[in-house]
């Protein structure tokens, strides 16, 4: 038993997935006004050249004012009559598909009729296109459309249709392309991949072009309000990417070494740097001849030395195996250990260890949770378990919605009721725990989160995307 738990400790090392937890995706920025040249006039009719051109900018600025008010009723009726005659307002602005689009978006969410309601979504459509006729060097329509089809009109288009609207959209703008298109894209690009509707030579392309993309827009933005979407998208973008280093080959040597190897120079005894960084760079196969897996691998033989000589089980050849980053090998040499073990103590700490692997190494939530609930199972009044599903909940916000409020922040409260599980059966994870808690917290959705959504804080609510769980509402206090 001590060699186990001797094998155990090195492994609890390298694998443990890091304390602190991404917080859940920030909310995607909403598109802009179009840019257009003003010192060319739209080609499209305007009211400059109307012989009752004060009637018509004054219905303009009315019914502009309802909006505003949230009288969409009347501002309707306004609206019907200036883009009636003057669709391109005064030949400079697309201020009046703009509010056509925000109107019919309105309606649209009000209707029952499903029929109605695709009439409502065809509108808004039929405006995108008009808009970009008569402002052709505005927003990309493509990108447009695909946005609202995936935010506004769930269900009116299908995920494989919205993502070759966005992939149109982008290699149509390519670096330029505007930033409320890369959160849904990114969502999308991901999914595509994983669900083999993507080549992996495709995914790759896109998520390098989305990353330059982003890249460009914080370098390139001078202002607060200018970068603060970019900042926005910057908190998710890279999050959701990186479920994609659970593939094998997704991820070349350089982009393992650019984000891991940080940690490694950042602690350059430490063995649970040391071997984190060393599998990783062996997952991204660098050629041993790399000069920084030289470096990790000299350190790891410095300070990371079994102390003594034991001999080659099925135990200890997994261990090799993880410590080489060969994760799905592992993986299998921990399975065969667990059937030589009768011991379900030992048993529930292997399949533990396996359930860390899925999250920390190949990023695959379902089947990490699906190994943990067998390590409890094997070993009552164990916390850890909990603890580790707890975490895989709070790191689903970029998983389970593309924006930071309602989507992403509700995944929250099944990971506290995880937590609080975890300290109620086992008093020795409350410290972590209690951090834990009180990190995430700050995450939940508001009390007008909820009210706009008709939910009352306690009220029993189920957590759906790949979580699927009951839970209850809770709010920031």
């Amino acid at each position: 038993m001590k060699k186990f738990l001797f094998y155990i400790s090195i492994l609890w090392i390298g694998c443990s997935p890091k304390s602190t937890l991404p917080a859940p995706a920030p909310s995607t920025p909403q598109p802009g006004t179009p840019v257009v040249d003003n010192s060319v006039l739209s080609p499209c009719p305007n009211w400059l050249t109307l012989q009752n051109q004060d009637d018509i900018t004054n219905e303009y600025i009315i019914y502009r004012d309802a909006i505003k008010a949230g009288n969409f009723s009347k501002a309707f009726e306004g609206w019907k009559k200036v883009y009636e005659v003057a669709p391109a307002a005064d030949g400079k602005r697309t201020t009046v598909f703009d509010d056509g689009i925000r109107i019919y978006t309105h309606l649209f969410n009000l209707e029952t009729d499903t029929t109605k309601k695709k009439e409502l979504v065809q509108k808004v459509l039929d405006l995108y296109e008009q808009s970009g006729s008569c402002y052709p060097q505005g927003a990309n329509v493509d990108a447009q459309k695909a946005f609202q089809y995936y935010y506004s009109f769930p269900g009116f288009a299908s995920d494989d249709d919205i993502f070759l609207l966005f992939k149109k959209a982008l290699d149509k703008d390519s670096l330029d392309t505007d930033y409320f298109v890369l959160n849904p894209f990114t969502a999308l690009l991901v999914q595509q991949f994983l669900d083999n509707k993507l080549t992996l030579a495709d995914a790759q392309h896109y998520t390098r072009l989305t990353t330059d993309i982003l890249n460009k827009g914080l370098k390139n933005c001078k202002t607060p309000k200018e970068c603060e979407p970019w900042k926005v998208i910057n908190d998710y973008v890279p999050a959701r990417l990186a479920d994609l280093e659970g593939v094998e080959s997704f991820y070349d040597c350089a982009y393992y070494k650019n984000k891991y190897f940080k940690d490694f120079e950042a602690a350059p005894s430490d063995c649970e740097a040391i071997n984190t960084i060393y599998g990783r760079l062996r997952w991204a196969q660098c050629p041993d001849t790399d000069e920084g897996l030289i470096a990790v691998r000299a350190a790891r033989d410095q300070y990371c030395r079994k102390p003594v000589e034991i001999k080659e089980t099925t135990l200890s050849k997994a261990i090799d195996a993880l410590n080489e980053g060969k994760y799905r090998e592992a993986i299998e040499l921990f399975k065969n250990a667990i059937d030589e073990t009768e011991d379900r103590s030992r048993k529930a700490e292997l399949d533990l260890i396996i359930s860390k692997i899925y999250y920390g190494n190949l990023r695959n939530f379902p089947e990490s949770r699906r190994w943990a609930l067998q390590a409890a199972s094997n070993k009552s009044g164990w916390g850890e378990p909990y603890v580790l599903i707890g975490k895989l909940y709070a790191s689903s916000g970029p998983l389970c919605g593309p924006g930071r409020g309602y989507d992403s922040q509700q995944v929250v409260w099944p990971a506290i009721d995880k937590w609080n599980q975890a300290k109620s059966i086992d008093p020795s994870v409350t410290s972590e725990v209690n951090r834990l808690i009180n990190e995430y917290l700050q995450y939940m959705p508001t009390k007008e989160d909820l009210h706009m959504r008709s939910i009352t804080e306690g009220e029993t609510i189920r957590i759906g995307c790949w979580i699927n769980e009951t839970t209850k509402t809770r709010t920031i206090k």
